[in-house]
Parts: structure tokens; sequence; C-alpha cells
């Protein structure tokens, strides 16, 4: 099982914890943590994107002039693509983007990018994380004491207090152990968290 550094929130080592292999130390697995950051962010999409064919807009029923003789190209339509006005030649409608991955793709997935946060050193424990009001300069204080810029915060449960300290910092976003996903751990350079939310994450996805 892998160690890593406990630190309090003024970065000083204050001991190890050992982390469960069966988390943070399984193989890891590039394609399946494609797969899952492709159908999340596919996921995303709202698919309500819409434009009219040749078919739909209004117009065009009359040739616009005879066939021959005028000297311009032949035309049958002013609603062909090339008309101002016309219809759109392979127009894009409202459709499904989701893709599906199943519960043991998603949870490998995660389980690979946790496991290469620790591989690099960029998994990050705290004995704790409480602040006593909400102020973003302690949070901040916290984060450099720790040398990290673009985080993401994994608490074990919802703390407000925290939560809102970190809401106005730049790269950093908070999340909810139960709640992680493969896309926002790839995303940010480092994960902070504290024993607490190692308990948790380990409880849920072990």
């Amino acid at each position: 099982m892998a160690n890593v550094a406990v630190y309090n929130m003024q970065g000083e080592t204050v001991g190890t914890i050992e982390l469960n292999d069966a988390v943070f130390g399984v193989k890891v697995n590039e394609h399946l943590v494609h797969e899952a950051v492709v159908a999340q962010l596919a996921n995303k999409r709202q698919g309500t994107q819409s434009a009219k064919t040749r078919s739909e807009v209004s117009g065009g029923g009359k040739k616009p002039w005879r066939q021959k003789g005028t000297g311009h190209a032949r035309q049958g339509s002013t609603r062909s693509p090339q008309w101002t006005g016309g219809g759109v030649v392979f127009a894009p409608k409202p459709r499904d983007y989701s893709i599906r991955l199943n519960k043991k793709e998603r949870r490998l997935a995660l389980k690979s990018v946790l496991t290469s946060k620790v591989q690099d050193s960029k998994f990050f424990v705290l004995d704790e994380l409480t602040l006593d009001e909400i102020k973003t300069k302690k949070m901040q204080a916290v984060l450099d004491a720790l040398k990290v810029q673009k985080a993401i915060i994994v608490l074990p449960e919802k703390d407000e207090k925290v939560v809102l300290s970190a809401k106005n910092i730049p790269g950093v976003m908070t999340a909810v152990a139960t709640s992680i996903n493969t896309y926002d751990i790839l995303k940010y350079d480092a994960v902070v968290t504290t024993k607490g939310g190692v308990a948790k994450i380990e409880e849920v996805y072990a």
C-alpha cells in the first residue's frame, strides 16, 4: 500500500497515511480514462442546435429564371444552399449526444486518475481542514502552504465555510468525496483532501 505524507494547514508534515491499493494503487487504464472524459463532456451537451434544410425554409416555389438563354447558371430554386436565405446543406438537428459507460468502467477510470495523482505526488492529505469563518485569504494561505495552485479540494462532506472560502480562488474547486469524477480530477493539477476525505473515498469506491 502507498504511504503519503499528512500535512497540517500550515503545510508542515505531521505524519503519514496508508492508502488503499483498491482505490489508489490500481493499474492505470488510459483508454478507460479517455472514454470516461469523452462520455462526460458529451453528456454535458444540450443537443438542441437546429437549422433549416432547403425543404424547411420559406419560398422557392418558382424557378428564378428560365433554364437557358439568360447567361446565368441554371437555378431551380432560390432556397438552394448557395442562395442568401437558402437552406443549410447538412443542417444540424436536435439529437442526443449522451454516451453510456457502465458502473465498473466509470469507477476504474476514477481509480486510475486517483492512482496517477498519487504516483505523481499530486495528492495532498491534510489532517483537517476547518475554517472558523468564511475567508478567502485563509483558504489561499492553506493552498500556498502546500504549494499548489490549480487544485480540486475533496471534502468528506459539505462544509459551507470551506466551499465559500475557496469559491473565488481562480483554478480551485471543491467537491464532496461522493460526487468526484474522472474529468474534474484530471482537469486540476493537484488533489487536496483530508484524512476524513480519504476514508470516505475508500468507503465509497473500494
